[in-house]
C-alpha cells in the first residue's frame, strides 16, 4: 500500500467532512480559501487529510459554509501527528524494528542529522513551501526518532551513504561539519555501522535510489522506498529478497565501516 495514501484517520475524516459542507454550499477550493487565509492548494490538503486545519479556518469554514458548528465539534477530536500522514506508518515500525538500514545518495539520513542540518533540509522543501511551525514540528519529531538508537534491546542499524551527502553543504559548512561530527559519534555504537560508498565506484548496486530495510519485532522483512510523488512498502518476495540482496551488495561496493571513519574524519575537518 502506498504510504502517501494513509494518514491520520481521524483527520482524514475531519477533511472528507469540509469537503461535504463545502460542495453542499456549492462554494470551491479556492473561494473557501480566501474566506480562511489558505491558499487552494492548503485547503485541497486539509480535505485530504494531508494537513491538520490550523489557524482559523475551522471557526471561519463552518461559518461560511452553514456546517452547524459540525466541523467545531469535528476539530475537537483531531489527534494531530508530528509526522505528515505518508510517512506515520513508516515511523510506528521503525520505532520496534529489531533492525534498520539506510541507504541514501541525496542528504544523510534522517536518524543521522543534527537539528540544524535537519531544519536545512526541510528548507529546502519547496512546492509547497512548508510554513516556520510545520519546519520545527517535522525538526522536532525527526529527533524524537533517533531514540532508537538508545532502545533497549539496541537495533541492529547500519548505513550506506553516498560520498556526497559529506560535502554537500545544506544548511552552510559549519552545519554541515557539525553533522559530520554527529556521524562520527553514532557510529561508534556497537550496534551502529556507517560505510560510504565512494564517488569513483565503476559499478553501482543502487542506483534505482534510496531505500530503507526494516527487520520488524516479528522478524518479519519489509523495505520502505520514497519517492518525488509518495511512498510505499514492499513486503512481499521475491521483491523484499531482492532489496535485502541488493543492500548486500551495497555494503560490500562500499567502503569499510574503518575507512569510512577516516573518509569522514577527513572531510570534516577539512571545513
Amino acid at each position: 500500500m502506498h504510504a502517501s495514501e494513509r494518514g491520520s484517520g481521524n483527520q482524514k475524516m475531519f477533511g472528507a467532512l469540509l469537503r461535504f459542507y463545502r460542495e453542499r454550499a456549492g462554494m470551491s477550493q479556492a473561494t473557501l480559501a480566501e474566506h480562511v487565509g489558505y491558499s487552494k492548494s492548503q485547503v485541497a490538503m486539509v480535505e485530504r487529510g494531508e494537513r491538520p486545519p490550523k489557524g482559523k479556518i475551522v471557526p471561519i469554514a463552518d461559518s461560511v459554509l452553514g456546517a452547524q458548528e459540525a466541523l467545531l465539534a469535528a476539530a475537537k477530536e483531531l489527534t494531530v501527528s508530528r509526522y505528515p500522514t505518508w510517512f506515520e506508518e513508516y515511523v510506528t515500525e521503525e520505532a520496534k524494528a529489531a533492525a534498520v538500514h539506510m541507504y541514501a545518495n541525496h542528504v544523510i539520513p534522517g536518524l543521522l542529522q543534527s537539528e540544524a542540518y535537519a531544519r536545512a533540509v526541510f528548507g529546502c522543501h519547496f512546492c509547497p513551501p512548508l510554513e516556520d511551525e510545520e519546519v520545527e514540528t517535522r525538526v522536532a519529531a525527526r529527533l524524537e526518532r533517533q531514540e532508537v538508537f538508545r532502545r533497549k534491546p539496541a537495533p541492529v542499524t547500519s548505513f550506506v551513504i553516498e560520498q556526497i551527502t559529506l560535502t554537500r553543504p545544506l544548511g552552510g559548512p559549519q552545519v554541515l561539519k557539525e553533522n559530520l561530527h554527529r556521524i562520527l559519534d553514532v557510529g561508534r555504537r556497537r550496534n551502529v555501522e556507517i560505510q560510504v560508498m565512494p564517488h569513483d565506484r565503476q559499478t553501482h548496486a543502487g542506483l534505482n535510489g534510496p531505500m530503507v530495510l526494516l527487520e520488524t519485532d516479528e522478524r518479519r522483512q519489509l523495505a520502505y522506498i520514497e519517492g518525488q510523488s509518495g511512498s510505499y512498502f514492499v513486503g512481499e518476495q521475491p521483491e523484499v529478497g531482492n532489496l535485502f540482496a541488493k543492500y548486500g551488495i551495497l555494503r560490500a561496493q562500499a567502503l569499510s565501516p574503518e575507512e569510512s571513519t577516516k573518509l569522514i574524519e577527513k572531510v570534516a575537518g577539512e571545513l
